[in-house]
């Protein structure tokens, strides 16, 4: 009887044609995740590098309207504690008080120079009167003078008589009383007589100091003596004093045109501030709304324009206000797209929708996109 055998290479044929489709599914399912994964990876470099694109175009666009655009401003919120402002607040309360000082010293001034004026006045009229008095003395003394000395001489001659005359009553005197001692004639008629003789002795005394008095007055008639100079003395104090007067009076007239300068100056330079918005933030009890306008806006800031506000800095604007008013003081700010320092100026808003005092930029005019 014949043992079977194995047909080994019929089963190894067949496993073998069993395992080819196996690998060949297995590779095509690898090769189809494969085609699937590359397609997400190019799907999603192309969005990413369309994204990128897109935002490189959107920022060169921004970039692009920011640079050319002739009718932004920014939004600036002014507050009371801001650093200008109270720097602004104490300047004008600083000048307010000056000037009221001013007015104080003014008044001070124009009530010294009446007085001064009219104490001018009162000298000036002592003057002719002064003048007129010396000149009277003057002709007077011209006058009196002589006649006083040719009485004087007179009056010396008179003295010299008198003096003969007396030395004569010393005879009579001693022969009085010669005849009381002989008893010839009694008391009573003694001291009669040297009475009589004593009285004309006194008369004598009195004639020669009259004479002395007289020498007196002719020396103050016809020389400049110490009552000519205290005249002389009272004139120049008095032209002194009317000087001084005038000097005075001079300085004060200066001081107050010059104070009075200095008080326009000052009102003229809070005419000026009132202008600022400083003054409005520090002086209004209300909310106010500015914005800052670069020197290349200008000719959109006009009072009375419409602002707009609009999303994403340019899309889909709204009126929110009117500018309401223009301040000529140049400012300094930030760019609010480009982060450099521009020059301008401020502008005041009114806004009916008050949060876009908050937005970075607003549009003046008209709409930037007509959006």
């Amino acid at each position: 009887m014949a043992t079977p055998t194995l047909d080994t290479s019929s089963s190894k044929g067949a496993a073998e044609t069993t395992a080819v489709p196996l690998a060949k599914r297995a590779s095509t399912a690898q090769a189809l995740h494969y085609r699937v994964v590359l397609t997400l990876y190019r799907v999603f470099a192309i969005a990413v590098l369309y994204l990128v694109l897109f935002g490189i175009l959107t920022y060169a666009f921004v970039m692009g309207f920011y640079a050319v655009s002739s009718s932004w401003a920014a939004p600036v919120i002014l507050s009371a504690s801001d650093e200008k402002s109270l720097d602004f607040r104490e300047k004008l309360v600083t000048s307010q008080q000056t000037i009221e000082d001013l007015k104080v010293d003014t008044q001070k001034l124009d009530t010294g120079l009446v007085e001064m004026t009219k104490h001018r006045v009162a000298l000036l009229s002592l003057e002719p009167q002064l003048q007129a008095a010396i000149a009277r003395e003057r002709s007077h003394n011209l006058t009196t003078g002589p006649q006083l000395a040719t009485l004087d001489q007179q009056k010396q001659a008179d003295n010299q008589k008198t003096q003969k005359v007396l030395s004569q009553l010393k005879e009579v005197e001693s022969n009085i009383n010669k005849d009381l001692a002989a008893g010839l004639i009694t008391k009573g008629d003694a001291a009669t007589q040297l009475s009589a003789l004593n009285q004309a002795q006194g008369n004598y005394t009195d004639s020669k100091i009259a004479e002395v008095l007289l020498t007196d007055n002719v020396l103050d008639k016809t020389t400049n003596g110490t009552n000519s100079l205290d005249v002389l003395v009272k004139q120049a104090e008095l032209r002194s004093e009317v000087a001084q007067l005038d000097i005075a009076i001079s300085v004060a007239q200066k001081q107050l045109h010059e104070e009075s300068q200095q008080i326009d100056r000052l009102r003229q330079a809070i005419t000026t501030a009132k202008q600022s918005p400083y003054y409005l933030n520090a002086s209004g009890g209300q909310t106010l709304y500015f914005a800052f306008v670069p020197y290349s806006n200008q000719a959109s800031a006009v009072a009375g324009k419409p602002i707009y506000d609009c999303y994403l800095n340019m899309l889909l604007c709204r009126k929110v206000g009117t500018v309401k008013q223009v301040f000529v003081a140049e400012e300094t700010a930030t760019h609010p797209i480009f982060k450099t320092q521009i020059r301008g100026f401020l502008i005041q808003m009114d806004l009916d929708h008050p949060d876009s005092a908050k937005s970075q930029t607003v549009f003046l005019g008209h709409k930037p996109l007509l959006l």
